[in-house]
């Protein structure tokens, strides 16, 4: 979820198919009049804290793109009073939805911009959003009588052991659905998105097993001229063993190391995958640029991966947990197929 410094033309449809394609309507009639009524006190877990809300949250704010496009998928946008931090363009089956809801912030959200939204929840995908120097700590929201939430998926030393990042992402819709009164919805995303994950992991009944699976580096990053590529710790290395494929870089304790490129040649993978942050639009994020600086460097071109193109290309932010991974974990397991990887 940390980054070194933070859609394709099929993603409209792929995100239907996985579940995000009616955010602009709402919620079902089952839904809204759950949502609306209010209810006996609702409590979950969130990376350690207890959350425990009276009735639905009316006025929501999402700190960062992920955690508002998990709530447009909801249908919860009236019930959304702010968004901040946009990395990259909304897709087409959030835009209506997204254009009604006020942008408290850009960026990262202040402590003062989140005030002044007056809301009564805020969520966020990654536990650094709540600091002293940025939205304010939970301790200091709690004090407010403002409830704050988590993404699971963030908060690896407070789950169960052998909970995969998937199934963590999935929990953080049912949680949300239980708290917003959306349970018929929330259930639904997490049913297709599961459905979503069992089909791609039938590539790994294909692929090549043990020591001789394919190996692969993510990049997706190059800043200042060096590469950032998935670590250990990032849903790159889960989305690897689920299509039957091995992170190269397993061995380091990260989400998005800075590494050498010197050290990619030298683990030689067997195809590459590349992040595309066109839309982010720094020096060296859109794949045409990565594709370009691996085939100038003296040492990357001469990798069998980029002289044969056996190179796999993804939106960049939909390799960090957010309802839309499993639109890249889709890409994924097609791309083995394309390359010969998996049947």
């Amino acid at each position: 979820m940390r980054h070194p410094a933070r859609l394709g033309i099929a993603l409209t449809l792929a995100l239907a198919a996985a579940g995000c394609s009616t955010a602009a309507g709402g919620g079902s009639a089952a839904d809204t009049k759950a949502a609306a009524s209010p209810s006996s006190k609702t409590s979950v877990t969130s990376c350690g804290r207890a959350v425990s809300l009276a009735e639905p949250p009316r006025r929501a704010v999402a700190l960062d793109q992920s955690s508002t496009e998990t709530l447009l998928e909801l249908g919860l946008q009236d019930r959304m009073a702010g968004t901040a931090n946009l990395k990259t363009k909304i897709p087409a089956p959030y835009e209506a939805a997204y254009a009604k809801i006020p942008v408290i912030a850009p960026k990262i959200a202040t402590g003062e911009q989140l005030r002044s939204a007056t809301p009564d929840f805020v969520l966020a995908g990654s536990a650094d959003l709540y600091t002293k120097d940025r939205a304010g700590t939970r301790e200091e929201l709690d004090a407010l009588k403002v409830a704050t939430f988590v993404s699971a998926v963030d908060c690896p030393q407070h789950n169960p052991a052998g909970r995969t990042p998937f199934e963590l992402l999935f929990s953080d819709y049912e949680n949300l659905g239980k708290l917003f009164g959306a349970e018929e919805r929330a259930g639904k995303l997490a049913a297709d998105q599961r459905a979503a994950v069992a089909k791609a992991g039938a590539n790994a009944s294909s692929a090549r097993q043990g020591a001789d699976r394919p190996t692969v580096v993510y990049l997706y990053s190059v800043f200042n001229g060096m590469p950032y590529v998935a670590g250990k710790t990032g849903l790159p290395s889960e989305m690897s063993r689920i299509v039957g494929a091995k992170n190269a870089f397993d061995d380091v304790e990260e989400d998005w190391p800075e590494v050498s490129w010197e050290e990619v040649a030298r683990r030689d993978p067997d195809f590459i995958v590349i992040g595309d942050l066109s839309e982010r639009g720094r020096p060296g994020d859109s794949a045409a640029e990565k594709r370009a600086t691996m085939t100038a460097h003296p040492v990357i071109s001469r990798l069998d991966a980029v002289r044969h193109d056996k190179i796999i290309e993804v939106p960049g932010i939909e390799l960090d947990p957010s309802v839309r991974s499993v639109h890249a974990l889709g890409l994924l397991a097609q791309g083995m197929k394309d390359l010969g990887h998996a049947r």
